[in-house]
């Protein structure tokens, strides 16, 4: 099982770990509401955990430019 962290916006894998047990309250999953939480994580058929979250270089992006925050996706 890998929980692979990977940005919302451009689709670069921004970390993984590959343990066979994780304890999620240290990532900070417990901190997460249920709706963020189905929002966030995704469960594949290979058993791996995606989490959507959002890179450096999109966090700059939204920084210079806040309007960006409207769209679900704004590189092309």
């Amino acid at each position: 099982m890998s929980i692979v962290y990977k940005c919302r916006h451009c689709g670069h894998v921004i970390g993984e770990i590959n343990q066979q047990v994780v304890d999620t309250s240290i990532l900070g999953w417990n901190k997460l509401t249920n709706e963020e939480k189905r929002e966030m994580i995704q469960y594949k058929s290979n058993g791996d955990v995606q989490i959507q979250a959002i890179c450096e270089n999109c966090e700059e992006s939204l920084g210079h430019h806040p309007e960006y925050h409207e769209l679900d996706f704004f590189i092309q």
